[in-house]
C-alpha cells in the first residue's frame, strides 16, 4: 500500500495541472471503488477550480472553490497519472481507470485501480476533520512540530512493540512497513523493544531518523515495488537505498558489523532488522 512518500509524490505531481485549473469533465466509469463513489460526481465537481491539494496521513485532499473537498485514498494499487492531448490519444482508456478528470488547460487526469482498494468522497471543508477517517489520526511526522518529546509523550504507557506503534496511525500518520523498517534501522532500535521503553534520546533519534528516511524517499519519487509510479509516469527509487527492507539474509549495511540482517513476523507483517545494530 502505498504510504506517505508515494502519497506526497501524487499530490506534488499534480498540483501543477490542477491548482488554479478549473475542471471541464468527470467521466465516472463504474459506482464504486472501495465505497460508492459520490452521488452526483460529475455535477457536483464540473465547473469548479482546484484551490490547492493537501495531504493528510495517506489521504489527498483536493480543495474545490464551492467549499468541498475531494477526498482520494489510493487504496493498493491506485494510481493518479497525468496525460495531454498527445499522450491521451496514444494511449487509450483502460478498464481499470475508473475516474477521469479533463481540466481546463487540456491535461487529463486519471485515476486507475486494478484491486479497487482506493475511495473518493466529497463533502464540505468544515467535515473533513470530523470525519471517521480523520478524527482519531496522529500527527504528521514531516511537521516542524513533532518532536522527539512529542513521539515519546504519545508512546508513553504503550505496551506493544515499538514496530506496533509506528504502523498505529493513531500514533502518528503516513508510516508504513517499508519506513518503519528503515527508520529502526537508522535509529539503532529493535523492533521487538517496548513502546514506552522508547524516550529521551531514543525518541530523539527515532524522529529524526523518521524525518530523514521520508525526505530521502520523496526525493526520489517513492518506493516502487509493485504499483506505484508517479503522476508524469515515472517510477520512484528509494527501493535502491533500502537498508534493511526485504533483504533478509544479506549483510548489514554498518561497516564492521558483520552481521545480517533478519526477518521476523510480527502483527502479520514482515520485519526486518539487523539484531546486532539495533537494540
Amino acid at each position: 500500500m502505498p504510504e506517505l512518500p508515494e502519497v506526497e509524490t501524487v499530490r506534488r505531481g499534480v498540483i501543477p495541472r490542477m491548482v488554479g485549473h478549473r475542471i471541464l469533465k468527470l467521466q465516472q466509469r463504474r459506482r464504486d471503488l472501495r465505497v460508492p463513489l459520490p452521488q452526483r460526481f460529475a455535477e457536483r465537481v464540473e465547473g469548479r477550480t482546484v484551490r490547492a491539494i493537501d495531504r493528510r496521513a495517506k489521504y489527498l485532499l483536493i480543495r474545490l472553490d464551492d467549499g468541498q473537498t475531494l477526498i482520494v485514498h489510493l487504496g493498493m494499487s491506485g494510481r493518479m497519472t497525468l496525460h495531454d492531448a498527445k499522450s491521451a490519444t496514444e494511449h487509450p482508456l483502460g478498464r481499470h481507470d475508473h475516474v477521469v478528470i479533463d481540466m481546463d488547460d487540456g491535461w487529463q487526469i486519471r485515476f486507475n485501480d486494478a484491486r479497487r482498494f482506493g475511495l473518493m468522497l466529497l463533502m464540505p471543508d468544515e467535515s473533513v476533520s470530523r470525519h471517521k477517517l480523520f478524527k482519531d489520526l496522529g500527527p504528521e511526522p514531516l511537521d516542524a512540530t513533532f518532536s522527539g518529546n512529542a513521539l515519546a509523550a504519545r508512546l508513553k504507557g504503550k505496551r506493544t512493540s515499538i514496530k506496533a506503534a509506528l504502523l498505529d496511525q493513531r500514533t502518528l500518520v503516513g508510516i508504513g512497513n517499508i519506513y518503519a523498517c528503515e527508520a529502526l534501522f537508522l535509529a539503532g532500535i529493535s523492533p521487538r523493544r517496548m513502546s514506552d521503553s522508547v524516550q529521551k534520546q531514543r525518541a530523539d533519534r527515532l524522529v529524526a531518523a523518521l524525518k530523514e528516511v521520508l525526505l530521502r524517499s520523496i526525493d526520489d519519487g517513492g518506493s516502487t515495488l509493485r504499483d506505484h509510479i508517479q503522476p508524469g509516469g515515472e517510477l520512484g527509487y528509494f527501493q535502491t537505498r533500502f537498508k534493511v527492507y526485504d533483504r533478509a539474509g544479506a549483510p548489514c549495511p554498518t561497516p564492521g558489523c558483520g552481521h545480517v540482517i533478519k526477518r521476523l513476523v510480527q502483527g502479520g507483517r514482515s520485519t526486518f532488522y539487523c539484531a546486532h545494530c539495533q537494540r
